[in-house]
């Protein structure tokens, strides 16, 4: 089958058998469709969208155009969980050390950033000497030691998916529905979980900014899932400001550790992991009720279990063995700290969270081509809540910079992201709803 051919097809809206679709995957793969024809296909299907049956042939097309891990031998259920992407979204980073603390395995595969949002990977690549791309055996050494294991695609894990994600960071295509979806799902379904919960964001810091959007999109991934053998759902979760209080890669390590510690947790994100945990460990088969898995999740983060699994997984992967006591010795610091300032008095009434990320990105902490270096460095902290109250000269944020020119103009960006009114507003729900498979 031409793969011209096959761009042609969708770009006149027609649909795509699982025959096609499954040939130009194999030809994303072995290199024999070109730059080109990957970028074209991927805007045909942004404006043409694909129906459930479509979404599912690429979903398992890009899943078998590697290796399947098999996790049979584990003597516990193995379950994950995927974010859609936003601002200082670091869940990751304490929901696998929770979940597995509690007895589930989670093999963790995760993105770089895409956009404005951040990505896992970069995060966990600021820890020095963690192998965040490991072999076969190490990945598996690591999830039995520690129970989980934070990582990137390896080679021959869905390498379909890791070209297409790359070609559409750059073109204008990440928004498409169906290619979130078969992108997210492909690398999951390759991992051999057992059960599958995601995090779907909504507001001016996600992909979908629209409630009907972001439903479409939960609805997609649960059923293409579930269509595929992957027991799922997933939360819809709000995104109009950072998730936490930190925006970049080392500095989100850094947040994460502290939440881990107890050292401080921001009240938003604690709320969303926590409600992840809940939502896996039932899935998983190991609470009987919500209730249940919020219990065990809280008893394993404030014990230092999760901690403990967090600091193992880093060692085991080659990073520090004492990383959880000394993160701030050991990850990378920007010379310059800037204070962002508020011109008035009152409350945030409202942040601009893509600008947010996009700042970091300005930085130097995102990408703008796939093959940009990210600075691990660099990133905004101390970045105030909506609701919080402020006065003329108090900091709403504080900037992480190579220089000072590049400090001062991210802290020309984020000051522009916070609006300053004279009345509190309303708080906004964190866990805005749940999607479940049909019947």
């Amino acid at each position: 089958m031409l793969p011209q051919e096959i761009i042609r097809r969708k770009r006149d809206g027609l649909k795509l058998s699982a025959e096609e679709i499954a040939a130009f995957v194999s030809g994303m793969t072995s290199g024999t469709v070109t730059e080109g024809q990957v970028a074209s296909f991927a805007m045909a299907v942004f404006f043409n969208g694909m129906n459930r049956d479509e979404a599912v042939a690429l979903t398992t097309a890009m899943r078998d155009s590697g290796d399947v891990l098999d996790w049979s031998d584990l003597p516990g259920p193995v379950t994950d969980k995927h974010s859609t992407g936003g601002v200082g979204d670091n869940v990751s980073l304490m929901l696998a050390p929770i979940v597995a603390a509690c007895g589930a395995y989670v093999p963790m595969i995760s993105g770089r950033g895409l956009g404005h949002t951040g990505g896992t990977l970069d995060k966990m690549d600021s820890i020095p000497g963690y192998v965040s791309q490991p072999d076969l055996a190490l990945l598996r050494r690591a999830v039995l030691e520690a129970g989980a294991a934070i990582i990137g695609q390896t080679g021959d894990l869905a390498p379909a998916d890791r070209r297409l994600y790359a070609i559409r960071d750059v073109t204008a295509t990440v928004e498409s529905v169906p290619l979130i979806t078969a992108s997210i799902l492909s690398k999951k379904l390759a991992a051999g979980l057992q059960s599958l919960v995601l995090d779907v964001k909504l507001g001016n810091g996600a992909f979908m900014e629209k409630s009907r959007d972001a439903t479409a999109l939960a609805t997609s991934l649960v059923e293409v899932a579930n269509g595929a053998g992957l027991k799922t759902s997933a939360l819809v979760t709000g995104m109009n400001e950072p998730l936490a209080s930190a925006a970049g890669n080392a500095v989100e390590v850094q947040n994460a550790v502290d939440f881990l510690t107890g050292r401080s947790r921001d009240r938003r994100l604690q709320t969303v992991t926590l409600a992840l945990a809940a939502e896996m460990l039932q899935s998983a088969g190991l609470v009987a009720s919500n209730q249940d898995g919020l219990q065990r999740a809280m008893e394993a983060l404030t014990s230092g279990r999760a901690a403990a699994v967090f600091g193992r997984m880093v060692s085991v992967l080659g990073g520090p063995a004492d990383f959880v006591e000394k993160a701030a010795k050991y990850l990378p610091q920007a010379p310059v700290r800037l204070e962002v300032k508020a011109d008035r008095r009152g409350f945030v009434t409202g942040i601009a969270t893509r600008a947010i990320g996009l700042a970091v990105v300005a930085l130097g902490g995102g990408r703008t081509r796939p093959e940009d270096k990210v600075d691990h460095a660099v990133g905004l902290t101390h970045l105030l809540p909506v609701g919080a109250e402020v006065r003329p000269g108090e900091a709403i944020a504080l900037v992480h910079a190579r220089s000072p020119g590049d400090a001062e103009q991210a802290a020309a960006a984020v000051s522009a992201a916070y609006s300053v009114g004279p009345a509190k507003p309303a708080t906004e729900k964190a866990i805005l709803r749940r999607v479940g498979p049909r019947g």
